[in-house]
């Protein structure tokens, strides 16, 4: 069973998440991620989405995760063109040098206790105009997500729709600005600081 079913982590295995998501630069193309934004990979696992974003970006790209583990693969993966951080996501502010354009959230959300106070601190490291994009799973019986030919994803309990991750996210002062589909089965929800 992947490591996503386990509240300690979750992260999907390396394997299931290359099989998940066989083209992540086009997944950052649809979520509106340009050439020369700042970008952070927040809880950013074995690396796959941080690579994707080292190939596409001339801006500056950070990945951060407290999984040490985790960690070691995305940088044997990536090599040194990011910045690393093992760290707690919610201490985002004291390791980044400046403010960023985009914090990219993948299969993560869900799991996370106290997802608005996160928001919060997401907000406090973006730009004005800056994005946070957070990829989730749609909400559906985990036997009807399979990777590999194995029922993948969190429990359903645990999935929120675009509407529920909105009304947890926009009381921090991101506002929705665009959801995205990313079939098969996920969406990106798109949130943007319009405000000091």
């Amino acid at each position: 069973m992947s490591k996503l079913f386990l509240p300690s982590s979750p992260h999907l295995a390396h394997t299931e998440c290359s099989a998940l998501w066989p083209d992540p630069e086009m997944v950052l193309r649809k979520l509106t991620i340009k050439p020369r934004m700042s970008v952070v990979d927040l809880c950013c696992g074995s690396g796959l989405f941080t690579d994707a974003l080292a190939n596409v970006q001339t801006g500056q790209v950070f990945a951060l995760d407290k999984d040490r583990e985790m960690l070691t693969l995305a940088r044997a993966r990536v090599g040194n063109v990011v910045t690393w951080f093992e760290a707690d996501m919610r201490a985002l502010a004291r390791y980044l040098p400046r403010k960023v354009d985009v914090v990219l959230l993948t299969d993560s959300f869900h799991a996370i206790p106290n997802q608005t106070t996160l928001a919060k601190h997401v907000r406090e490291v973006l730009t004005l105009g800056g994005l946070f994009i957070v990829v989730d799973w749609h909400v559906a019986t985990p036997g009807e997500t399979r990777v590999q030919g194995k029922p993948c994803g969190p429990r359903k309990d645990m999935r929120l729709t675009p509407v529920q991750l909105s009304k947890i996210v926009e009381p921090s002062g991101l506002e929705l600005i665009q959801i995205t589909e990313l079939p098969p089965y996920h969406y990106g929800a798109i949130f943007q600081k319009t405000t000091k």
